[in-house]
């Protein structure tokens, strides 16, 4: 059994690792255009590399596979799972050196010329010579963070293959803002629930933690918020976009205006510089400030792009897949990992799909030999 994998990031390695525990005798090849592997790796959860999450599903497949190669995590809040060393490294460590240990080709600074299916076989053209398969991975990963080995190119080669791509755009990313409140308000955190109001309609919601920065907004509410904002229609004018702040909550406006009444400001509530700017925007009015408090709009310009994105939002249709992450259009071809149309939140959950669906991929080309 002769195996290509296209991609040596997460989904790609751990797609070449299980196939090599699963069939010791295969041949397995991985492709990859940067000069090494993993390098996403790297930058994952601060340089920590949030690996999974206890609540994702498929959890126990991405916990037993790292087992396998030795690697201990460690649980940090909200389910996140961390390597027991914290550091991006060891995930990358145990990953290569299973490759090592079990075969494992890996071709970097290699770049895709052209891909092709002839009479049953794959054939992989690249400035470093021909490659041929009888089972095709693509795990090259979307458009988010060109410079770590993201640069869209795996779409060309999924619709060589018949496939269709939905519109992509950045997630998980911070969004920016045309007011000035928030260069004045740079660098304050608040815990808050967000909303995004998109041609006056509410299109998503959620709570967490808000960063003003002196380009808009970021923080984890806003990355996982992202996904719901299209650069491409607001740049267009189709689209008008708002973030609506409830900065606390917990509490209710008529709870506010009884602590203004009492207090005479919000002081003991929210962060200094974010009472000034509801004072001056409200000019000093405490009944219209619990108001603001509760419903802050903040108009919505774009995102930061691709460069400062996790990952994509958008790719290969999963109804364009069948299970294991087949692909129903052309016998022998996988397409995993981010370059699918399979996104989710922060907090490992993207990171564990792509384990995930290497994993799957992996077991489901072991299963056919």
């Amino acid at each position: 059994m002769n195996v290509v994998i296209i991609g040596a990031g997460a989904s790609g390695v751990a797609c070449a690792v299980r196939i090599k525990q699963n069939n010791p005798d295969a041949a397995v090849t991985v492709l990859e255009h940067l000069d090494e592997a993993c390098k996403k790796i790297h930058a994952t959860g601060n340089g920590r590399c949030n690996i999974t999450n206890k609540n994702a599903e498929g959890f126990d497949t991405t916990r037993d596979f790292f087992s396998s190669l030795g690697l201990v995590m460690r649980e940090s809040a909200e389910g996140r799972m961390y390597p027991y060393s914290n550091q991006a490294q060891s995930v990358v460590s145990v990953m290569l050196s299973a490759c090592e240990k079990l075969g494992v080709n890996i071709v970097c600074s290699c770049n895709i010329n052209k891909a092709e299916k002839l009479d049953g076989q794959f054939f992989l053209y690249t400035d470093k010579g021909v490659f041929s398969a009888d089972f095709l991975v693509l795990a090259t990963g979307g458009m988010a963070q060109s410079a770590l080995g993201s640069d869209g190119s795996g779409y060309d080669l999924a619709k060589a293959f018949g496939h269709s791509v939905t519109e992509l755009s950045p997630a998980l990313v911070q969004l920016k803002s045309s007011s000035k409140n928030c260069r004045v308000l740079k660098g304050v955190r608040a815990k808050c629930n967000v909303k995004i109001e998109t041609n006056g309609e509410i299109v998503a919601e959620n709570f967490g933690e808000l960063l003003f920065t002196e380009y808009g907004i970021s923080g984890i509410v806003t990355m996982n918020l992202s996904q719901y904002i299209s650069d491409k229609r607001l740049k267009s004018g189709e689209d008008r976009c708002h973030a609506i702040i409830d900065f606390v909550p917990s509490m209710s406006e008529k709870e506010l205006l009884i602590h203004y009444e009492k207090f005479g400001d919000f002081e003991g509530i929210l962060p200094h510089k974010l009472c000034c700017v509801l004072n001056r925007q409200t000019e000093g009015d405490g009944e219209k400030t619990a108001k603001y408090i509760k419903n802050w709009k903040l108009i919505i310009t774009g995102t930061k792009g691709y460069d400062y994105a996790q990952i994509t939002k958008g790719g290969v249709p999963l109804s364009e897949l069948k299970e294991g992450n087949e692909s129903a259009l052309c016998d022998g071809l996988f397409i995993v990992g981010e370059l699918t149309d399979s996104q989710f939140e922060c907090g490992g959950y993207n990171l564990n799909y792509a384990f995930c669906s290497g994993l799957a991929a992996a077991d489901t080309v072991c299963s056919k030999q």
